[in-house]
């Protein structure tokens, strides 16, 4: 690391050292190099990685060369039985990120019940920014974007996508 972001990281009391806590991390939506250096260092510092397909997080882990940490699914098919498990790692004091295959966890995915569950036990979910899927379809869509409301992602069935639209 060049001495001047050495010294930065210094006095302004940042540290590779990661606190315990739940770290909701936005990941690449499409380009690998659309990760953000405060992502790194969390995913860097962090005990354990809480992914929604761990296979997809593995493959992020080794293109950023972060030693392997212990991996927990958490997806829309097993969040209910997840969420105590990740509790119970919180209340060890460990630090956990949250990761989706792409975007920001807790957008149209289940880490939105994880942080729920974490403000309700008294865990406050500390986001991690990053790509934005929809904030950069809103930058380019050629209209007025303010204001915008979304409503999540449209269903991949033709009938229930009309129904939403």
């Amino acid at each position: 690391m060049p001495l001047c972001r050495s010294l930065i990281r210094q006095f302004s009391g940042s540290s590779n050292v990661i606190g315990p806590g739940i770290y909701f991390v936005a990941t690449p939506i499409g380009n690998m190099s659309d990760m953000s250096e405060r992502a790194l260092q969390v995913l860097h510092g962090i005990d354990v990685i809480c992914a929604e397909d761990t296979r997809h997080s593995i493959h992020l882990l080794r293109h950023y060369k972060i030693p392997p940490k212990q991996l927990i699914s958490h997806h829309e098919h097993n969040y209910k039985e997840k969420i105590p498990q990740i509790l119970s790692l919180l209340k060890d004091s460990k630090s956990i990120a949250v990761v989706s295959d792409a975007g920001t966890p807790g957008i149209s995915d289940p880490g939105a019940q994880l942080a729920d569950a974490c403000h309700r036990e008294g865990f406050p979910p500390i986001p991690i920014p990053g790509p934005s899927a929809v904030v950069a379809a809103l930058s380019i869509c050629g209209f007025d974007s303010v204001p915008f409301t979304f409503f999540g992602f449209l269903s991949s069935k033709s009938k229930l996508r009309r129904s939403m639209i």
